[in-house]
């Protein structure tokens, strides 16, 4: 928990000076109620309640004071809290590497497996898109709430040759701002649509501009959008995937990268061609890591549905620092009301 310190240096400096002088108080009413003969104290004297009573509402009001005090520091803490992610944009790797059956019956199938029931899972308010890459990218399912039709696009995947993941982290940053102008296919791609005007393409490099602000946002920042990217290969076509992860980090959106399939590589065939598929773990590290985001590896159906089922619970809910002044200052209230009641209800004044 982190707090404040100044407002906490004058809760230690003025609490033990407010019971200080409740004690001198009750010392200098004792000395002059031992100048009162008997008599009068006895015949003034309302009722003889315990002792504790009479300490207990100034003692409550100083507690108050200290939690309102502790309140004003803007106290903050780690809280696990709903996320507020409103579109998860999945981006599938098709290439041809996904038919080998080292993963039953095949990579392919099983990954579809593994989304359909991921995507099944997530909150019905939560849209969804779906990017098939392998030697271009495409958004074959615009961000919906539709499940049906989510499921739909993933089963109708089609293998080609290639892995452009660079294209496939491009286009489904298209689909999280569909109104900015970013080109899958272009290393030099404009971060954004100029305002006014014409202007020069950017390099990708560039800090993409906040659309409510024009400002740009630091990695990570963008809560209402993440890319859950899936490759069993390394990139072989279209723009650099650094380049690519380096613009939706501009934009501050989050790529989680999935990798799936064997670390050592397998040779499978496509179209009458032997291809050696080695999982490049390296990139897709570095993509989650400039991201802000993480990177995880399954090696089999089985792990790809406890990745996703990991995944699923980090999107619903997260970690996020919170300020909790309010919890501190109601309770604050809390006391402080209940110090005066109890002094007016033993009594009859709030002493």
């Amino acid at each position: 928990m982190m707090f404040l310190w100044p407002e906490l240096l004058w809760s230690a400096v003025l609490l033990p000076l407010l019971a200080a002088g409740y004690v001198v108080l009750l010392r200098r009413g004792r000395r002059r109620a031992a100048g009162v003969p008997a008599r009068f104290l006895a015949a003034n004297t309302v009722s003889r309640s315990p002792g504790w009573r009479r300490h207990a509402g100034p003692a409550l009001l100083l507690v108050s004071l200290a939690v309102l005090i502790v309140a004003a520091a803007r106290p903050t803490a780690t809280l696990t809290l709903p996320a507020q992610q409103q579109t998860i944009i999945l981006a599938m790797d098709v290439s041809g590497s996904m038919q080998a059956p080292d993963v039953a019956p095949n990579r392919i199938s099983a990954s579809q497996a593994a989304a359909k029931a991921f995507a099944a899972r997530l909150p019905r308010n939560v849209r969804i898109g779906v990017v098939a890459y392998a030697d271009s990218a495409q958004l074959v399912q615009p961000p919906t709430t539709q499940r049906d039709d989510v499921l739909t696009a993933i089963d109708r995947f089609q293998l080609q040759q290639g892995t452009a993941i660079g294209s496939g982290i491009l286009v489904a940053l298209g689909a999280i701002f569909p109104d900015q102008d970013i080109d899958p296919y272009d290393t030099g791609a404009r971060a954004h649509k100029p305002a006014r005007g014409l202007q020069p393409k950017r390099p990708v490099k560039a800090p993409a501009a906040d659309p409510a602000a024009g400002k740009p946002v630091p990695p990570g920042s963008y809560s209402s959008a993440v890319t859950v990217l899936l490759t069993d290969g390394q990139n072989t076509i279209g723009p650099d995937p650094m380049d690519a992860a380096q613009m939706a980090a501009s934009h501050g959106v989050k790529v989680f990268t999935v990798g799936f399939g064997t670390k050592d590589g397998e040779i499978v065939g496509f179209e009458g061609f032997s291809i050696l598929v080695r999982l490049d773990e390296d990139t897709l590290q570095k993509i989650a890591e400039l991201t802000r985001a993480e990177y995880f590896h399954a090696g089999s159906g089985a792990e790809l549905d406890r990745v996703y089922d990991g995944l699923q619970s980090r999107l619903v809910l997260e970690k996020k620092e919170t300020e909790i002044s309010s919890l501190f200052a109601a309770a604050g209230a809390l006391l402080l009301v209940l110090s005066i009641a109890l002094s007016a209800w033993w009594y009859g004044r709030v002493a």
